[in-house]
């Protein structure tokens, strides 16, 4: 009888140890997700922030990035053959 028990012990140790590292295992998934998902929304957060404004040309009707703006006469053009047509 007390070999039963042993080994019924033995069997539970070992299945509760198997089962912690289970848990363990899920739980360092579930934290490397979570930075994963957290690096994706900094990222994604950083592009948005670096997305600069657009103007719309008040000759042709393109649109083109503010650092490329060419301004004449209180309006915007996309080049300097297009600001003075006006």
């Amino acid at each position: 009888m007390t070999r039963v028990l042993f080994w019924l012990a033995l069997a539970l140790l070992i299945y509760f140890a198997f089962r912690s590292k289970q848990k363990q295992a899920q739980r360092r998934a579930e934290q490397a997700m979570q930075q994963q998902r957290q690096r994706a929304a900094q990222q994604q957060q950083q592009q948005q922030v670096a997305a600069e404004a657009m103007l719309c040309c008040a000759h042709c009707g393109v649109y083109f990035p503010a650092s490329e703006n060419v301004p004449a006469g209180g309006r915007d053009y996309c080049s300097p053959a297009h600001a003075p047509a006006h």
